[in-house]
């Protein structure tokens, strides 16, 4: 509302007016706006006090609540948003109104889609097909759901009015959705290096090491999916939810995903096998599908766990001019290799909690054409008290089995499990090979092989890391290597925060689609981890790496945070603002909010000054 003054046949009067909007009388339409008279205040020369500027005094007066005219007090008491748009007016409203706050994190999800280089990818996609609907937003909808509300891709097409701006402009049609996934996957190789390029323009990407790992994904249905067979009853592709061992011992079939991982921990790949594939069997095709066609100039260093990095990948990162760093189970190793780590001579002893050796080795090892060759490799073993500890308390239970089973054998009924985990401690020389006969527990005593425990027990503690760089130094090897607990907590943040399963697709385009819309808002989130951290630098002495600025999980909850409500036309009012961490955040993206209201040309000035690199 506000104070007109108009004149009637020559004379000022004064009148309250405030702006209705309704449907045209001529076109329903089309909206109309027009004024209607609240109050007849009365010809200003009755009010006029001789002083300069009257109608202004009386206006602004009425705005900051004592009007200098009695008439007008009763409605200063309503609610109003005046032109100015003070925050404790719009807490006014709010208090007496109902309201449904909307997300206003797309300003910043949107931004970093953007700058990712996916907004142009995908228009430019859509330009060069016959696509009708907005890819473009589909695409957003699916990416900026799966960070702020993880749902089914039909509860993330419902959740599009929960934006301040619908994400998809028109009604979104859910069909719509599964074409976007088709379209996905379809240009898979292209997100990941459109990705790839915009990172290296932005923050200059670190690939001096590219991490390796595997998971899997368990999916709720009673049957694996059927392998595809030629007339002669060839499988010529097996199916890809298989039977396997799951990450999280689920019956369910499941998915195995490859992710390659940079050395600042953004991820740059992804790459699927059916279930019931070893881990072992999955780093060549993922290498040659991903990072080979992705074209990385600069020198890296493959990082990998035991079990996977083996002789075929080996061969294929030093025939293309790499190397790799990679753990090696010492229990697994030969008898000299156990030995040579059990002596104490040579050992650099650093503090009474860690120590190392190193040598050079020539080891014989398969190419993917199984062709043997002979290379060179440099093995460093170290013990570390918090890994002592570690395997002392994993194996607890087991080793005081041992103690009592050896104190008093005949008290103690070995059960099938047991005679299992004891198996590799039996003396040979005291079992019948002839007759295969297993002896009952009052003679277990004298099978329990002293040596095989006192060589199990005494490698705990101890690790063993094998690398093609001979001359680097051993410290660095380690350190190295430790960085590849970092892509474990990439599964944990798909996994939790994300929810990446159960996955409510089914088709291997469908399901390849949906892991990786999970992976770049992944991507998303470590950019703004990232950004957190190069504001709020680690101090000295401070070993955290960048996931422990602010976990995935505090970022999707401040995120979830960040709404406005609607105030009227055009005018926004932010809520929860004063979130510790949705603060830290816009501190580190350089948004200071002001405590007004927003009009939507002023939200997106606020976005064009979002710089996620």
């Amino acid at each position: 509302m506000f104070i007109e003054c108009y004149n009637n046949n020559g004379i000022p009067y004064l009148r309250l007016v405030r702006s209705v909007r309704r449907p045209s009388k001529s076109d329903p339409n089309k909206i109309t706006s027009y004024k209607h008279t609240e109050l007849s205040i009365g010809p200003l020369s009755r009010f006029d006090d001789g002083k300069p500027d009257y109608v202004k005094r009386l206006k602004q007066s009425f705005k900051e609540g004592s009007p200098l005219i009695d008439s007008l007090k009763p409605y200063v008491s309503q609610p109003i948003v005046p032109q100015e748009h003070g925050l404790s007016t719009a807490a006014d409203i709010f208090s007496s109104s109902f309201a449904h706050p909307r997300y206003c994190s797309q300003l910043l999800l949107d931004r970093i889609f953007q700058q990712l280089g996916l907004a142009e990818l995908f228009a430019s996609i859509k330009h060069n097909s016959k696509i009708q609907y907005d890819l473009v937003d589909y695409v957003r909808l699916l990416v900026f759901g799966r960070i702020m509300d993880p749902a089914s891709k039909s509860a993330t097409v419902r959740e599009n009015g929960e934006y301040y701006l619908p994400i998809v402009k028109d009604d979104p049609y859910l069909f719509h959705v599964y074409d976007t996934l088709d379209v996905i996957y379809k240009n898979r190789l292209q997100i990941l290096k459109r990705m790839d390029s915009s990172i290296q323009k932005g923050m200059g990407r670190d690939t001096s090491l590219l991490f390796y790992d595997v998971t899997n994904f368990y999916f709720e249905i009673g049957q694996p999916d059927p392998n595809l067979e030629d007339e002669e009853g060839k499988v010529i592709q097996k199916g890809l939810r298989q039977l396997g061992v799951s990450k999280e011992n689920r019956k369910e079939p499941i998915v195995q995903m490859a992710m390659f991982l940079d050395n600042s921990g953004i991820p740059i790949s992804i790459s699927l096998f059916p279930g019931n594939t070893l881990d072992a069997c999955t780093a060549v095709p993922s290498y040659e599908q991903t990072i080979r066609k992705m074209g990385f100039r600069q020198r890296f260093l493959f990082v990998a766990d035991r079990g996977i990095c083996n002789g075929p990948i080996m061969c294929d990162l030093l025939d293309g001019g790499n190397g790799y760093i990679i753990s090696k189970s010492l229990r697994k190793s030969t008898k000299e290799d156990r030995q040579w780590a059990l002596k104490q001579e040579g050992y650099i002893q650093v503090n009474e909690n860690f120590k190392y050796k190193s040598r050079i080795l020539t080891v014989t090892m398969q190419d993917k054409n199984g062709k043997k060759r002979k290379v060179k490799q440099k093995s460093v073993v170290y013990w570390s008290r918090h890994f002592y500890e570690r395997d002392v308390a994993e194996h607890r239970t087991f080793l005081k089995f041992i103690e009592k089973l050896k104190e008093s054998p005949s008290s103690f009924r070995v059960t099938k499990s047991q005679a299992g985990s004891i198996k590799r401690f039996l003396s040979k020389d005291v079992v019948n090979r002839d007759t295969g006969e297993i002896y009952d527990s009052r003679k277990l005593l004298s099978m329990i092989d002293e040596k095989k425990l006192e060589e199990y027990t005494g490698l705990m503690g101890y690790y063993q890391i094998r690398t093609s760089e001979l001359d680097m130094d051993e410290q660095e090897v380690i350190d190295k290597y430790h960085g590849l607990s970092r892509i474990e907590n990439q599964f944990e943040e798909m996994k939790g925060p994300l929810q990446t399963r159960p996955a409510y697709v089914r088709t291997p385009e469908h399901i390849y689609a949906h892991l990786l819309i999970c992976m770049i808002a992944l991507v998303m989130i470590r950019l703004i981890q990232r950004k957190y951290l190069k504001k709020n630098p680690p101090k000295a002495g401070d070993r955290r790496e960048w996931t422990y600025g602010l976990s995935g999980r505090r970022v999707q909850k401040a995120l979830q945070k960040w709404k406005v409500l609607g105030m009227g036309e055009n005018s926004y009012w932010f809520a929860d603002a004063d979130d510790e961490d949705l603060g830290k955040i816009l501190d580190a993206i350089g948004i200071r909010l002001s405590q007004k209201l927003y009009s939507s040309g002023e939200l997106l000035r606020l976005k064009t000054k979002i710089d996620i690199f």
